[in-house]
């Protein structure tokens, strides 16, 4: 039972219709309109990262500029040992990816040594361990994703588990996105993603 104060969700003093018009109005007005062009130019800027353009028109509203790229865990690429290729699927989704940074983490047992020589990255680093403090953990994925000399929030983050999506937060890269995901395995839906700008 509703307490004292509480409307139930009704509102049906005069005025509504033309209050529920103005904030329709005024919520308009906000959204940015792009010139067809500009629009153009990011869907083919998203089919070049591999991503739908929603979802990277949603990544790059969070952060106010463009992706550069990726950080791979080795989970994501299915890599669980040194020797192991990535499956032919995920390797010829990478390979197709244009003008993007591709960079790998590895996971022991795992090499950055191993996982750098896998088809389409250009790189790779030694992931945090699980003993490291969390500002340990901060510090490395943030030194990884700006190795290139571009900030964190330029990249976006792909793996498989709860503690790779606190790295993109602690790290505040653009955001996180579940492989399974990324590379095409949910059929019919847009991948979700986390944005990792929360992270301190």
């Amino acid at each position: 039972m509703a307490g004292i104060g509480h409307n139930s969700g009704r509102v049906d003093e005069p005025g509504k219709s033309w209050r529920r018009h103005v904030w329709k109005k005024a919520r308009k007005d906000l959204m940015p309109t792009l010139p067809i062009e500009v629009v153009r130019l990011r869907v083919r800027r998203a089919a070049e990262l591999g991503l739908p353009y929603k979802t990277y028109a949603g990544i790059r509203a969070s952060t106010g500029h463009d992706l550069i790229g990726f950080l791979f865990s080795n989970n994501a690429l299915r890599v669980l040992h040194d020797g192991q290729a990535v499956p032919a699927a995920r390797s010829e989704k990478l390979l197709s990816l244009q003008r993007a940074q591709c960079t790998g983490i590895a996971h022991r047992p795992v090499t950055p040594t191993h996982l750098a020589t896998c088809a389409g990255l250009a790189r790779a680093f030694a992931a945090p361990r699980f003993t490291d403090s969390w500002s340990q953990m901060r510090d490395q994925i943030r030194l990884i994703a700006t190795s290139q000399g571009h900030p964190a929030d330029r990249l976006v983050m792909i793996g498989e588990t709860g503690f790779e999506r606190e790295w993109a937060e602690a790290a505040q890269m653009a955001g996180f996105l579940p492989a399974a995901a990324f590379f095409d395995e949910q059929v019919g839906q847009d991948p979700p993603y986390v944005t990792g700008s929360t992270g301190a």
